[in-house]
């Protein structure tokens, strides 16, 4: 499963949630992000739900010790040139990145003691990087025809494009910008990947209706409305409005379907905000 979308939309937020959900039905669950990240290990902290932060130097390692002598692995890992080459080849990151994500659920896993899980989430890289992250299997195959790269290339390309596989979920925010940046990943995914999103996710829902007693609460988590708390109920039932006609729009041009997360009036996440939001999200999961 890879989860992206634009950035600040709590798409590390839904990743977790997503792994917990499958963990909670009884899966073997691993929570990816990118090498540098550790905000989603510490959301699923407890949970049963294992993480894994994706080094593409140690990646290639693993995968160069299933085509080379462990010996010659081992050479080529301390050579200064090695770790130039991961770092500065174009595209070779964003390859072993989703390669590795990938490795972690087949039934031949890289190295022979390791077993499959039944779940992987992907804390995918923001909307645009993250469609040229899973553009970039086909691109190699592309390139280098034959070979042990291309022919895993390939593998992990085909997984990609078949929805059996590999679901893609986009997290969006329920405002005018998002929802078109949204439709237009959608139509990225289609042109370049030959298929459709599996789920878009709408973080951040308000509630259609908000009593007098809750605006000391909204005024609290929204500091646009934090100078006038009276009229905070005013001001949130015109956000209400603009997001529903936001959210209309959404399901009315996306083949996805949508689903939808409230927006927590909370100053941060804790693991029973986490819990909440992998119980609605247990159908995608």
């Amino acid at each position: 499963m890879v989860v992206t979308g634009k950035g600040g939309t709590g798409k590390t937020t839904v990743a977790a949630a997503l792994a917990r959900a499958a963990r909670e039905r009884g899966r073997t669950a691993v929570l990816c992000e990118i090498a540098g990240s550790t905000r989603a290990t510490d959301l699923v902290e407890g949970t049963g739900v294992d993480t894994l932060a994706i080094d593409p130097q140690h990646a290639l390692e693993e995968w160069l010790g299933r085509q080379l002598p462990r010996r010659l692995v081992h050479v080529l890992a301390r050579s200064g040139a090695f770790a130039g080459f991961v770092g500065a080849a174009p595209g070779v990151r964003e390859l072993v990145t989703i390669t590795k994500a990938w490795e972690l659920g087949e039934e031949r896993r890289w190295r022979r003691d390791a077993v499959p899980y039944d779940t992987v989430v992907l804390d995918a890289p923001a909307s645009g990087h993250g469609v040229g992250l899973l553009r970039t299997p086909r691109t190699f195959a592309d390139i280098a025809r034959i070979g042990p790269i291309a022919s895993q290339a390939r593998l992990v390309d085909a997984g990609l494009r078949d929805p059996a596989r590999t679901a893609l979920v986009a997290v969006a925010l329920p405002a005018e910008l998002a929802v078109t940046e949204t439709l237009e990943l959608e139509a990225r995914l289609h042109d370049r990947l030959g298929r459709a999103l599996d789920a878009i996710v709408v973080n951040g829902v308000w509630p259609r209706r908000m009593s007098v007693g809750d605006s000391d609460r909204v005024a609290a988590a929204d500091g646009a409305l934090a100078a006038a708390p009276r009229h905070a109920v005013a001001a949130a039932a015109g956000r209400v409005r603009v997001q529903q006609s936001q959210l209309a729009r959404l399901r009315r041009d996306a083949t996805a379907p949508v689903l939808t997360l409230p927006f927590l009036f909370e100053t941060g996440l804790h693991d029973e905000h986490i819990r909440a939001l992998s119980t609605r999200l247990a159908v995608a999961a």
